[in-house]
C-alpha cells in the first residue's frame, strides 16, 4: 500500500489578490426596523455573515429628536484603514460625517437634494416631499 504523502498548497496570489477586505454594513434588526453593524469583512463573505471584527453600529431609525445615532470605534478603524481594507459607499459616507475620512462626494449632492426639495415646499401634484407628511399640523 502507497503512503501518501500530505503536500503543502500552493498559495495562488491571485486568489489572494481577489480577496479584498471591506468595512462594511451587515444588516440586523427586525422587519421595518432595520439596524446596522459595521464590520470588517472579506468581501466575498455573505453580506450578514462572517466577519473579522465589529467596529461600530448604525441606526438609521431616527430616534424623538431626529438623530441617527453611529457609533464607530476610531482606533480599531484607523488600524484597519491602515492593513488596507476599503469601506464601502454608505461607510465611506458614515466615516467622513465622523472625520475619520474626506467627506464622500455623495454626501455633498444629497445634501443638495435635500436643500432643494425642502425649499421647493409641498408639490402641487400631491407627491409627497421630505417636509409634508399628509399631517399639516405635524412637525417633520
Amino acid at each position: 500500500m502507497a503512503r501518501r504523502v500530505a503536500r503543502k498548497k500552493q498559495v495562488n496570489l491571485a486568489d489572494q489578490a481577489a480577496r479584498e477586505i471591506r468595512i462594511r454594513l451587515s444588516r440586523w434588526g427586525c422587519t421595518n426596523r432595520p439596524f446596522f453593524h459595521v464590520v470588517v469583512a472579506d468581501s466575498k463573505a455573505p453580506r450578514d455573515g462572517r466577519h473579522y471584527e465589529q467596529v461600530g453600529a448604525y441606526d438609521p431609525m431616527p430616534n424623538e429628536h431626529g438623530e441617527k445615532l453611529v457609533s464607530l470605534n476610531h482606533n480599531r478603524i484607523k488600524h484597519w484603514l491602515v492593513s488596507g481594507a476599503t469601506p464601502t459607499t454608505a461607510v465611506a459616507q458614515l466615516l467622513g460625517l465622523a472625520g475619520l475620512l474626506p467627506v464622500h462626494p455623495t454626501s455633498y449632492t444629497d445634501a443638495r437634494k435635500r436643500r432643494k426639495l425642502l425649499a421647493e415646499g409641498p408639490v402641487a401634484n400631491g407627491n409627497k416631499t421630505l417636509e409634508s407628511n399628509g399631517d399639516d399640523n405635524a412637525v417633520s
